[in-house]
């Protein structure tokens, strides 16, 4: 117990050192809208925990302050679709689990693993998903509701009319935010509207019929 409250102590004291390098990432951040303060300091973590694990390994490729910055902006613009908790998440499964310092393709494949636990495809799969269910959209088979949901708040009609080009970048927005609510424990669920009531076919008799326009005679001489 003591050794893990040691290396949560390390980890800590990493990250408030990084945190001087904050400013310059977050100013590399500006052209990622997709980056927020939240990724900023997920990615000191993630090299913070990358330094305690693989320490040759890291200050052999990050030898100065300029190559990690570089480096910091780079991760942060690859890894800027997922939430920080999943990053987070993913790189302690790497750390705990890889010898040699990971690449960032290997991060990447490990942000995507790290939902599937969760059942969410990667967003272009859920994308084109949603495009291609066929109507009801809420009655049909989903890999799981947030799939669904993105679409049906990004609209049926323009997932289906526009170019990928158009379509894909808001659909992915929403499907982002339902993906970080699924990460913080919510249970999504998809609303099958009611069936609306059969019709009756039976016929009125004719002194119904004739009942009936008396009712609304009187009812108009109100």
């Amino acid at each position: 117990m003591k050794k893990a409250d040691t290396l949560t102590g390390q980890i800590t004291r990493k990250v408030t050192a990084a945190k001087a390098g904050v400013a310059e990432v977050s100013a590399n951040a500006a052209s990622n809208k997709s980056a927020g303060h939240d990724h900023v300091d997920a990615i000191n973590q993630v090299f913070a925990e990358l330094e305690l694990a693989y320490h040759n390994q890291y200050h052999k490729a990050f030898a100065d302050k300029e190559s990690l910055g570089v480096a910091k902006k780079y991760w942060l613009q690859c890894l800027g679709h997922f939430s920080p908790e999943l990053i987070l998440k993913a790189t302690r499964k790497v750390v705990t689990s890889q010898q040699f310092l990971p690449s960032i393709a290997t991060l990447v494949q490990a942000c995507e693993e790290a939902m599937s636990l969760y059942g969410l495809p990667p967003a272009r799969d859920a994308y084109v998903e949603a495009c291609c269910a066929k109507h009801p959209k809420a009655e049909q088979s989903w890999t799981h509701p947030a799939v669904y949901l993105a679409g049906k708040e990004s609209g049926w009609f323009d997932l289906e009319n526009q170019i990928e080009a158009q379509a894909f970048p808001l659909y992915e927005q929403h499907y982002k935010k339902l993906c970080q609510r699924v990460l913080h424990g919510e249970e999504l669920k998809i609303e099958i509207p009611e069936a609306l009531p059969e019709q009756s076919s039976k016929k009125l008799s004719l002194e119904d019929n004739k009942s009936r326009m008396d009712e609304l005679r009187n009812h108009l001489k109100t």
